[in-house]
């Protein structure tokens, strides 16, 4: 372990009050930075790795090492050190970093105010109580546990009553001017006492449950306002761990309590204590006048002792948020938390959500709702507080969000960008939430978005939302293990939050583990959620093992809802995945109709685009194009809708109308990562199909040709299209192993292609591929070849056995298994 404090040059760090001090003067430094300051110190002269570093600061937590730099060059920043000269750390390239200054233990080097103004026992004192409130004195050498605030407090007390007791009494003074002395050392044993042996109010691994505000204003502005309002500002802290609204719902049903019963002081003790809690947070609001007075109180949930308590009063409804938000930074700091993080997180209520309270009590409601129904049941509450804000960006935050989850990625990119835009109006922890879904969802960024939530992570290791939208990044690179890990980790700190189970259950799917996507669907609904995107996935369940009865049952759910139009598009797909082009165009209909009366015009436009590729697909090139047209016509603005309109004019062989729109899709997207790596080269590529260069197709996807092409992308489910085209150009080489190895890559991938054509295109793909082997092979080859697409062949045929007879792809497979019989 280290020592209570190590010095080295004119620094020093005091480890029991988690500090750097700069001869008398605090050094700013954030706690992670100091965490890497204090391994390096631990270990001067010797070359420690990122490995080692990472496993020893973020042990249960993976983050990109490229974090470690930023927090090495804070270290610098605070040290005055130079990357090119260093007195302190050193880089040693591509192996690590070294402490290389001389290290002092147990403080020897370290300067001690007392000690200046502490005479001998000879000298005769006159105290400077000037001098003592010019400047704070750094407390000394000390194991106490205390909070910073509480410890400075102590070691002022010290100091100043160090002024008025010699270090040693002798015979000659002890007459009855020692009355005075000796009391007042007896006070600075008592403060000792109480500093030295106490404790923190909280640990880091404690949790605390927020009640309800008691609010005896009369004014229902308030009502779940302020309980909101104190929920982000605490949320600004690494340290305090708020049991979320899941887990406290959850547990009133345990408690065969309504999910909307008030949390009063009694029924949050006993909850408290069943979620295993620390201490409860009450807050109150009371008018005085024109004034209002708010109080905030910590309770210990098992003995009922108030751990700390905090009063601020407002001049006025407008000042109320400002004045809440000081009260919990104050309390923050009695609770435990370090100076140094309530100091750099603390960011006034009014400006980390909302200067007004109508708009906050919009928000709060829309939050409610949000967890009681769903993100359409919730979406105007979040509209109506930017009508009453259009500076608030944890508002456009959020309507960005419920778009996204509706599957209406375009009008969500509006709303991320404006959250953006506007960051500046949050805290630490929002700007991190605005600049990760804008960096996903607008610019597409995925490696900047990965960053942003592994250094989310790392300040706020106990948030599980930056693991679920880490999951989902990690979806979208093709990387469903890593998703995994990042969802389970999610429901670790959240057990019971809905979107984790939903979309872990999606990313399992996508691993093929369809048992455990069962479980994890179960799981969520034992828990009384319930949403599309769960019956979703139980419909892909359905038809992956071909129960139809059970398929039919998730397309019962979704009848009569507004989220009718996504259950209509499966089904149109599932039936043109058979064959049934005639049902797959009808349905389609009903599912843009459905679509468009729920006001969600761009998943309609979606939907026309999915229909017009698979025309494509099929031989139909008219009414591809016209199907194309009629999504952009829809809704024009929407990434979505343009990629699929795009790529279905490439596979329609429309190549003035596919390169105006791949160019304004270059021109729209030129950082995002999906559209650089997938889009733009797969269409690229069915154009040189198109004219029949093979050689031109093949290079353009290569570079496509790895672990991202299996992503989840916002359009088109998990159709592998690159994978597809580019079986495809194989194909149009004559190069069969290789177009069978793609085929077979989208069959073995069903839990990601689920109900797409694509998957059953590839089954006739995969019989043309051994075809083409057969022509170049010879004696035991061919006749393995032909068996092999003999095979496929009856597949695909038997797949679209009562298929429409007119479909011009099907037409040709029969002439193709009739020559080879």
């Amino acid at each position: 372990m280290l020592s209570e404090v190590k010095s080295f040059g004119s620094f020093r760090l005091d480890i029991a009050n988690h500090c750097l001090w700069r001869e008398a003067e605090r050094v700013s430094i954030t706690p992670k930075a100091y965490d890497v300051l204090c391994h390096l110190v631990e270990n001067p002269g010797r070359l420690v790795t990122p490995d080692e570093m990472l496993e020893a600061i973020w042990a249960d937590t993976y983050v990109n090492p490229e974090v470690l730099r930023k927090y090495i060059l804070e270290i610098r920043k605070a040290l005055g050190d130079k990357s090119d000269a260093p007195q302190f750390v050193e880089t040693v390239p591509k192996r690590g970093y070294r402490f290389i200054a001389p290290v002092c233990a147990n403080g020897e080097s370290a300067p001690s105010d007392a000690a200046e103004t502490i005479p001998s026992s000879t000298t005769e004192v006159t105290a400077q109580p000037s001098t003592l409130e010019d400047r704070e004195p750094p407390p000394p050498p000390s194991s106490s546990a205390t909070s910073l605030t509480t410890s400075s407090k102590f070691w002022r007390v010290g100091a100043l009553l160090a002024a008025f007791v010699p270090a040693r009494v002798t015979s000659r003074r002890m007459g009855w001017m020692m009355s005075i002395p000796l009391a007042l050392g007896m006070v600075v044993l008592a403060v000792t006492s109480h500093y030295l042996h106490g404790t923190a109010k909280l640990t880091d691994k404690d949790t605390i449950v927020l009640a309800d505000f008691a609010n005896s204003t009369a004014d229902p502005v308030f009502d779940d306002t302020l309980k909101t309002a104190l929920t982000v500002s605490l949320s600004q802290s690494p340290f305090l761990n708020v049991v979320s609204d899941n887990k406290v719902a959850a547990t009133l049903k345990l408690m065969t309590r309504p999910p909307d019963t008030k949390l009063t002081p009694d029924v949050v003790g006993e909850l408290c204590q069943r979620v295993g809690s620390k201490a409860y947070l009450a807050g109150s609001i009371a008018s005085l006048g024109s004034q209002y007075v708010l109080g905030l109180k910590a309770v210990d949930c098992h003995s009922g002792d108030t751990l700390a308590q905090e009063q601020a009063t407002a001049a006025a409804k407008e000042k109320v948020l400002d004045a809440l938000g000081r009260a919990a930074s104050k309390l923050r700091g009695e609770l435990g938390e370090s100076l140094t993080t309530v100091q750099k997180l603390d960011v006034p209520l009014s400006d980390a959500t909302t200067s007004s309270l109508e708009a906050l009590k919009a928000y709060s409601l829309g939050l409610k709702v949000e967890r009681e129904q769903d993100d359409a049941a919730a979406l105007p509450y979040y509209q109506r507080a930017i009508e009453l804000d259009p500076n608030f960006a944890e508002g456009y935050l959020s309507v960005g969000a419920d778009y996204n989850n509706m599957g209406e990625t375009g009008r969500a990119r509006e709303y991320f960008t404006n959250a953006f835009q506007l960051r500046e109006h949050a805290s630490e922890w929002e700007k991190l939430s605005i600049a990760a879904l804008y960096y996903l969802h607008v610019t597409g960024e995925l490696d900047k978005t990965a960053q942003t939530y592994q250094e989310w992570i790392a300040s706020y290791p106990r948030d599980s939302t930056p693991h679920n939208n880490l999951g989902n990044v990690y979806t979208a690179q093709g990387q469903y293990e890593k998703a995994v890990e990042e969802y389970r980790e999610g429901l670790r700190l959240t057990p019971g939050r809905r979107i984790l189970h939903e979309n872990l259950a999606t990313s399992l799917l996508a691993l093929q583990r369809f048992n455990e996507a069962r479980q994890t669907i179960q799981q969520a609904q034992t828990r009384n959620q319930d949403d599309y995107k769960l019956h979703s996935a139980l419909y892909a369940l359905a038809f992956i093992q071909g129960d139809s009865s059970a398929m039919a049952e998730q397309q019962q759910w979704f009848a009569g809802k507004p989220e009718e139009n996504f259950g209509l598009s499966l089904a149109s797909d599932t039936e043109a995945y058979a064959g049934h082009l005639h049902k797959a165009s009808e349905l389609t209909k009903r599912s843009v109709d459905s679509a468009i009366r729920a006001d969600s015009k761009e998943n309609g436009a979606i939907w026309l685009e999915n229909s017009a590729l698979r025309e494509a697909a099929f031989g139909n090139s008219t009414d591809a194009k016209q199907k194309a047209e009629q999504g952009l016509k829809l809704y024009p603005a929407s990434q979505s809708v343009q990629v699929g309109a795009t790529l279905a004019f490439a596979m329609a062989n429309d190549a003035t109308r596919t390169e105006s729109l791949a160019q304004d899709l270059n021109k729209r997207f030129p950082l995002d990562t999906q559209m650089r790596s997938l889009w733009l080269p797969a269409i690229h590529a069915q154009l040189a199909l198109n004219r029949n260069n093979a050689a031109e197709g093949i290079s353009d996807l290569q570079a496509a040709a790895s672990s991202i092409e299996l992503g989840s992308v916002s359009f088109g489910n998990g159709c592998l299209y690159s994978v597809y085209v580019r079986a495809e150009a194989f194909l149009l080489a004559g190069q069969g192993k290789e177009a069978a190895a793609e085929f077979q890559k989208i069959l073995s991938h069903s839990g990601i292609v689920l109900n797409c054509w694509t998957g059953a295109l590839a089954h006739l793909g995969v019989a043309r591929a051994n075809a083409l082997q057969l022509k170049t092979s010879r004696g035991a080859d061919a006749d393995s070849a032909r068996v092999r697409a003999l095979a496929a062949y009856k597949d695909f045929l038997t797949l679209w056995k009562d298929a429409d007879t007119d479909i011009p792809i099907l037409k040709q497979a029969k002439v193709e298994y009739a020559k080879l019989q």
